[in-house]
């Protein structure tokens, strides 16, 4: 492989390349002058012969990233370089390639001082599995909502501790279903709790109001990552992430005005959401381990295939809406957006070319539960359900794409969601719905990964939901704390021999709260 500016020969086991550079002196390690690996490593939208690895650095500087199939590093199998520029805040984004399906990979990351080449940290190591080639059975866990309403970083309480639970699970890949910030929500040094006791946050200057900069976005990102239980699932899964909402600001639509009484609240400037979009997107991707399209820089929705028993479908249900309103139009248009015309025709030729025997779709909300836009007025509909009745507003497109996937003979789809912080499992049953013509399917809810917990929400009748799990505060009692231990993530576990799909819902402590078994349709 030769040498170019993305790409450099890796010579010996200890993964140097001083030779290939042609450099005389030895490396030195000075820990005072050398670069530093700043936040952990990341890795992410893994598939069977590609993943991306992420890392962020304190100062500018050049990383070197490596990989091999052991730990040990005897044989390098290749590598890439990328350079931490104060451009993204010092983070690295690269896509390791060419990688043997169905395998451990190690990856090591150090850094090369621009100014004094001879200049390295020691290297960090970091693993994630390549998708399975055959019909190996696979396992992977998701959740939503990350250090919400105010509940951070306790170190007395062990931090983020879910992140241990779902790291001792062992999964395949993580799939973060949105709110991965809370960009909106400042983080206090304290919070007196029902029983008199105090949660101590961790606190740093940029989680201290609502973001508005760049550096503001960025910061609430590397607040999340001072976590040692996130650090430490990091380094050894893969994520998948999207966004939602609070990424930006809560129930934000696009171009919408900063005029709703939580956005004087929260004293933004900018006289809309589009500016704070920006930033909040540019951070978001920044520090996201997800692919880059150059064809479309700033997109979300995506297809990760992990073998040939899963294919996740990845959505953005924030980025092409309209506006959040009463949400009842009889006709299809912008007004009614919710997926957006393009990223529905994507799916839908995404799904019937799928040869995955499940087809589970990654969504940053629930379908049938009703989520109010405007809380003060208790106006507006936030998600595609607007209450029991027909198919109207943003339910028109799903009854769409519920219509094609039965009449294209589109088989197992499963719905994942978060976002309404509490957990639940909903069966689709087109015989109890007002729009019936769909094929049943399942949607199971989950979260809150680390913020306050909520609900439960109503149930709109329009496809039919049926509720046959539900575990959520005791009525009455709202924005409940991590410490009551109602924390929520789903794992799912797909049977190479028999390919049946069994998703567990669990709470913070790793305990099996529900399951069900799902045997896939044939033909």
């Amino acid at each position: 492989m030769a040498l170019d500016r993305r790409r450099f020969v890796l010579t010996g086991a200890s993964g140097l390349v001083g030779a290939s550079l042609g450099l005389g002196r030895p490396y030195l390690s000075r820990a005072a002058d050398r670069p530093a690996l700043s936040h952990g490593l990341q890795s992410g939208d893994v598939g069977s012969d590609t993943a991306m690895v992420w890392a962020r650095a304190d100062r500018p500087c050049r990383a070197m990233i490596e990989w091999s199939t052991t730990e040990s590093f005897a044989q390098v199998r290749g590598g890439v370089f990328a350079d931490a520029l104060p451009e993204t805040d010092g983070t690295v984004k690269v896509a390791l390639e060419g990688l043997p399906a169905g395998q451990d990979i190690f990856y090591r990351v150090s850094l090369q001082d621009l100014a004094a080449p001879t200049i390295r940290s020691p290297g960090q190591v970091g693993r994630f599995r390549t998708a399975p080639a055959d019909r190996r059975s696979v396992s992977f866990c998701w959740s939503g909502d990350t250090a919400g309403q105010g509940w951070g970083i306790d170190e007395s309480r062990g931090g983020m501790t879910i992140y241990s639970a779902i790291a001792r699970n062992r999964p395949d890949f993580f799939l973060h279903s949105g709110d991965t910030i809370y960009a909106d929500g400042p983080i206090q040094a304290e919070v007196k709790l029902p029983d008199g006791t105090l949660w101590r946050n961790r606190v740093t200057e940029e989680v201290s109001k609502p973001a508005e900069s760049l550096a503001e976005f960025r910061g609430r990102y590397k607040y999340n990552l001072l976590d040692r239980n996130l650090l430490a699932l990091n380094a050894q899964v893969p994520m998948l992430a999207q966004w939602d909402d609070h990424e930006v600001t809560n129930n934000w639509w696009p171009g919408e005005p900063t005029t709703r009484a939580e956005h004087l609240r929260k004293k933004y400037a900018d006289p809309n959401v589009l500016a704070l979009q920006v930033r909040a997107a540019r951070a978001f991707h920044e520090y996201m381990p997800m692919r880059f399209d150059p064809a479309e820089p700033g997109r979300v929705y995506r297809k990760i295939s992990y073998g040939p028993l899963v294919d996740v479908f990845m959505l953005d249900m924030r980025s092409y809406r309209g506006a959040n309103g009463e949400n009842r139009q009889t006709e299809y248009g912008p007004d009614s957006y919710f997926l957006g015309p393009q990223q529905l025709a994507w799916l839908k030729r995404e799904l019937v070319s799928s040869r995955a025997t499940w087809k589970v779709i990654a969504a940053d909300m629930p379908l049938g539960l009703v989520v109010v836009y405007d809380t003060d007025r208790n106006f507006g509909s936030e998600a595609v359900a607007q209450g029991d009745g027909p198919a109207l507003g943003r339910e028109l497109e799903v009854a769409d794409l519920l219509r094609f996937i039965k009449a294209a003979g589109v088989r197992n789809t499963v719905w994942l969601t978060a976002d309404v912080h509490y957990t639940a499992a909903h069966y689709y049953d087109p015989n109890k719905a007002q729009f019936q013509d769909f094929e049943p399917f399942w949607e199971f809810v989950s979260g809150p990964l680390h913020a306050g917990t909520f609900g439960p929400n109503a149930l709109d009748n329009t496809f039919g939901p049926q509720l046959r799990y539900v575990k959520a505060p005791p009525a009455g009692q709202v924005n409940v704390s991590p410490a009551a231990g109602l924390q929520f993530f789903g794992h799912v576990a797909v049977d190479g021999r028999t390919e049946q799909m069994t998703v567990t819902l669990k709470d913070a402590a790793d305990t099996d709260l529900w399951h069900v078994t799902l045997d896939p349709a044939r033909g």
